[in-house]
């Protein structure tokens, strides 16, 4: 199971940078990062709304060899509450920010969930699973923006 889903992650990740490479060699207009920054926003305050903890934006543009320009993270303590992170975050970026998430993979089991926007990706892990992936410490050296929890 864990095997399947780490393939599909990672069919994910190839697919995206095939997807961005020939995005960038087709499309030369440029990216109001105005726009994208506000939409992180959007994904970030949903998350806090449903109660997420240690919520954090990490800007992966510097860095230079990622997927994507930015990751938000959060954990909670359930699976239901992953999955109501997830549903809210994906309501809140299509009436907010009139966008569909690309690929979701993950909430069947809610012990980890991906939202793909394209130049975003969303995670939402169990609290668990988070302190073993670690991701903020394989992007160490990306600018992130943490967001202070609800008391």
């Amino acid at each position: 199971m864990y095997t399947a889903k780490i393939s599909y992650i990672f069919y994910c990740i190839f697919a995206r940078f095939i997807n961005l490479f020939l995005m960038t060699l087709i499309n030369s207009a440029t990216i109001d990062k105005n726009k994208i920054l506000s939409e992180t926003e959007v994904i970030a305050l949903a998350m806090l709304d449903k109660k997420a903890q240690r919520v954090c934006v990490m800007d992966l543009r510097k860095p230079g060899a990622s997927i994507c320009d930015y990751f938000v993270i959060c954990n909670a303590d359930s699976g239901t509450q992953v999955v109501a992170i997830t549903d809210f975050v994906e309501e809140m970026m299509y009436t907010q920010c009139k966008r569909s998430a690309r690929c979701n993979q993950g909430k069947e089991n809610a012990f980890w969930v991906i939202i793909d926007y394209g130049d975003i990706v969303v995670h939402i892990f169990q609290t668990e699973y988070r302190a073993f992936y670690r991701l903020e410490e394989l992007w160490a050296d990306a600018e992130t923006k943490h967001y202070i929890d609800a008391p």
